[in-house]
């Protein structure tokens, strides 16, 4: 896989331009990373993680579909390109902002687990964790449905014009980009051996190189039943049948049933300030509390002293997280199944509480909770904005790469793997349950300032995300970034956290850095107790759209380490 912009360049120092958008002011500063311009224009903004997906995205606009129509083709062509991240057997997270009544809503649109399946099967099986593969971590995919409630909602092009695009090019072929194949290749080496995978996914024995034309003219298909027969296409008749027979020929349990009985939940989103900006997350059983919490504890810090890149602001960070990820290993889960304390863990006595625990001149060893690797997470994110002022923050994901490696015949996708996220302890929060949504690491995002649209963003990639959020957000409102810069800086991710499955791992885990840290500032957290590790991947990927309220128009912008980018008209 190609080094990223970032791990090429960012030993150089360059000067760029950082429109801080803060406080509506230009300024120069020395940073040691390279980045771009933000994407700019006057009527309308879309920015995926893959090229043609943002052209699905710009045309849907221009022929006058709305943000949320954009983004179901956008998604629809993303579950096509990038099965590494996305497609149909998965789930899907968006909030909303509604341009006309200027407020925000939330959509759940995450599956359920088989109502056949029970906690006790696995313990007869002598299963101490939900396998990552394979039948039994199969929940029911909810973003199809996910689509047809948006678009009840906000969409104005019939369903037909929106899967077009995305048909076509499953029909005709497309070219696939390098970071998708570098993924793909991987996936295809654990996933080759499930029944199905290999016919749809390697056409030619192999995993489709860069620039090779693929085709998956069954996903066509499924997309067409989808098209004309609406949401029960998918969800009853023969598609949830043949994914009912695929999965009981098997070993698995999700059912026809499952399927029919599947709804997707509008809620509320959730939002804490930080530092005059409104930051909106979605309720649990996401993780979004988890980049709320962060902020509450890291507000109370004079980070912008502190300054980008700095021993003291790392320490920080990486102490604020171990702190919010034991509670979000404790008491993050389905609210229909366990009361979740959503306002205790987000009030600001709580925050200072926590804040109390960290010590600035030494790593914490041990936190609240125990700690299991649930560090793997492909995922899309994208955005979307409409000439009437609507915005669409959405993400979307089959969890661990592409998924369970289960592609049931003749539909050309392959199904979630998002059951693994359940705990086996039966005394655990998270605990398997038939009928019940397993904790989700995808988490989209969304600011306003004032009351009015800021900025719809997202960062994929499983527990990094709520680090990400943070990371992103802290070097726009402290650091004085603007939309690209604060996407392309280098980012740090700290693994070995506690986690919603219920197994622990001692220690105070380890921070992976991508390159573009100082020396200095590596050898002194080394000094506090951390452990470090230079590395090139695990970052997550990042999108975002802002609104400039000032000059009424959008701006755009997608990081260099996926191969997409923000384009606007």
């Amino acid at each position: 896989m190609r080094m990223s912009i970032v791990a090429r360049v960012c030993a150089a120092v360059v000067l760029v331009g950082v429109t801080d958008m803060a406080d509506g002011f230009d300024r120069q500063s020395d940073d040691p990373f390279a980045s771009r311009s933000e994407v700019i224009a006057p009527h309308g903004m879309a920015a995926t993680s893959q090229p043609l997906a943002t052209q699905i995205a710009l045309d849907i606009l221009k022929a006058g579909g709305s943000a949320v129509d954009a983004a179901i083709a956008a998604n629809a062509a993303l579950g096509l390109m990038e099965p590494t991240g996305c497609g149909i057997g998965g789930d899907l997270f968006a909030i909303v902002w509604d341009g006309t009544a200027k407020r925000l809503h939330g959509l759940n649109a995450s599956g359920r687990s088989p109502r056949a399946l029970s906690l006790k099967y696995f313990r007869e099986q002598g299963l101490e964790r939900i396998p990552e593969r394979g039948p039994l971590p199969v929940s029911v995919p909810g973003a199809v449905d996910g689509w047809f409630e948006l678009h009840a909602r906000f969409g104005r092009l019939p369903m037909e014009e929106l899967l077009a695009p995305a048909i076509a090019y499953a029909r005709h072929g497309f070219p696939v980009t390098e970071v998708i194949a570098w993924h793909w290749a991987r996936n295809a080496k654990i996933l080759q051996g499930y029944p199905g995978f290999a016919e749809v996914f390697m056409p030619a024995g192999k995993a489709p190189a860069k620039g090779e034309v693929f085709r998956n003219p069954r996903l066509a298909d499924t997309y067409r039943k989808i098209a004309e027969g609406g949401r029960d296409a998918f969800y009853r008749g023969e598609i949830a049948a043949t994914i009912e027979r695929y999965l009981s020929e098997n070993g698995g349990f999700l059912s026809a049933a499952d399927l029919a009985d599947h709804k997707s939940e509008w809620v509320e989103p959730l939002s804490s300030s930080y530092r005059g900006y409104e930051v909106w997350e979605l309720p649990p059983n996401g993780q979004g509390i988890a980049a709320l919490q962060m902020l509450n504890i890291l507000e109370d810090y004079d980070i912008a002293a502190m300054g980008f890149g700095s021993a003291d602001y790392l320490h920080v960070l990486v102490e604020t997280k171990k702190l919010v990820y034991a509670d979000r290993a404790r008491y993050y889960t389905d609210p229909q199944f366990e009361e979740v304390p959503v306002d205790w863990l987000l009030s600001a006595d709580y925050a200072a509480q926590r804040r109390g625990l960290i010590d600035m001149r030494r790593a914490a060893d041990t936190v609240e909770a125990g700690a299991v690797w649930i560090e793997h997470g492909d995922t899309i994110y994208l955005a979307v904005a409409d000439r009437e002022g609507n915005m669409v923050s959405l993400i979307q994901s089959n969890f661990s790469g592409m998924g369970s490696g289960m592609t049931p015949p003749g539909l050309g996708f392959i199904l979630q793997n998002r059951g693994e996220l359940f705990s086996l302890d039966p005394v655990h929060a998270n605990v398997y349950a038939p009928g019940k949504r397993p904790f989700h690491t995808i988490i989209p995002a969304f600011v306003t300032r004032a009351g009015e649209p800021w900025l719809a963003f997202g960062v994929m990639g499983g527990a990094m995300q709520p680090q990400g959020h943070v990371q992103v957000l802290v070097n726009m409102v402290d650091f004085g970034m603007n939309l690209q810069q604060a996407g392309d800086a280098p980012r740090i991710r700290h693994v070995g956290s506690a986690q919603p499955t219920g197994e622990h791992a001692a220690g105070g885990g380890e921070i992976w850095m991508e390159s573009g840290f100082d020396a200095a500032v590596i050898a002194e957290l080394q000094r506090r107790g951390h452990r470090t590790d230079i590395r090139g991947q695990a970052y997550g990927g990042y999108q975002a759209i802002a609104r400039d309220r000032d000059n009424g128009v959008w701006v755009g912008a997608s990081e260099s380490r996926k191969d997409g980018h923000a384009a606007g008209y």
